[in-house]
């Protein structure tokens, strides 16, 4: 696909882009671990960050509820990013080493069930285990 911009032009791989969306996809729903760990960071980082924007500590502490479920939205958000890097790293290993996109593409997808299976069981585990 090609897409013009006014100045210059470059070419979009989409396959590519598609394998690296689904891998990603997948990668997010099977490290549940890593994904709480990297948006509570993020969280925790951006709720530090906002402190030095306020001049009195009352307009600080009135605003937090909002603030810091504000951060929370945007920690989550972002923590997108880091899956993004290592699908795309990770459907370009593939594409390299079978030759071809639609072996990268075809993986991502069972990759995708996989986890989404494992997410499942794990999600009715971790129920069972709190009624106890």
């Amino acid at each position: 696909m090609r897409i013009n911009f006014i100045p210059f032009s470059f070419e979009l791989d989409t396959v590519s882009l598609a394998g690296s969306c689904i891998w990603s996809l997948g990668l997010y729903i099977g490290l549940d671990s890593i994904k709480q760990w990297i948006s509570d960071r993020l969280e925790r980082w951006f709720n530090f960050a906002e402190g030095w924007m306020y001049t009195s500590a009352e307009e600080f502490e009135e605003t937090r509820p909002a603030r810091e479920a504000q951060n929370a939205f945007y920690a989550s958000v972002f923590s997108i990013i880091p899956f993004l890097v290592a699908g795309a790293l990770t459907n370009w290993a593939i594409d390299v080493s079978f030759g071809g996109s639609s072996w990268a593409i075809a993986l991502g997808i069972m990759t995708c069930a996989i986890c989404g299976l494992f997410a499942l069981a794990n999600q009715d585990y971790s129920d069972t285990e709190d009624e106890d």
